[in-house]
């Protein structure tokens, strides 16, 4: 791991983006409220934020971080959903992996839970969106 003690602690938050294009029957089964497992949306929301405080588990020499704030959000689109990550933390090293971590495992819990329905769910262009605090400052995609 990279030593970071000598680094400040300072408020950290990243943004992180995906997709899960979604064809008709899966769609609508959502929409519906018919999906065998449940509901896909509230089950990806949570599994997001278990995801992001256990990214240093599963990435390996990622440093565990205090988090303090997770927030995921899936919004509908034409042909399937749009995923965004919020994490915050007070620490000396970003929290980048934590947000694509949690936009990650959202949609994987999306195509686990209608993989019966569609075999065709596309995911994809998971992203960082921006980043702020720490010694390299603010970053911000430029869409």
């Amino acid at each position: 791991m990279v030593d970071v003690g000598a680094k400040e602690v300072t408020r950290r938050e990243a943004v992180a983006r995906g997709f899960i294009a979604i064809g008709r029957a899966g769609l609508e089964a959502i929409r519906s409220g018919s999906v065998a497992k449940g509901d896909p949306l509230q089950a990806a929301r949570l599994a997001g934020i278990m995801a992001a405080k256990r990214t240093s588990e599963l990435i390996p020499l990622c440093h565990p971080l205090p988090v303090s704030y997770v927030d995921v959000q899936l919004g509908p689109t034409a042909d399937g959903y749009e995923v965004i990550a919020t994490v915050r933390v007070e620490a000396r090293t970003g929290v980048e992996m934590e947000a694509l971590m949690a936009v990650t495992v959202a949609v994987l819990t999306v195509y686990d839970m209608l993989k019966a329905i569609d075999r065709e769910m596309v995911i994809g262009e998971i992203r960082l969106i921006k980043k702020t605090g720490g010694r390299s400052g603010a970053y911000r995609r430029s869409e």
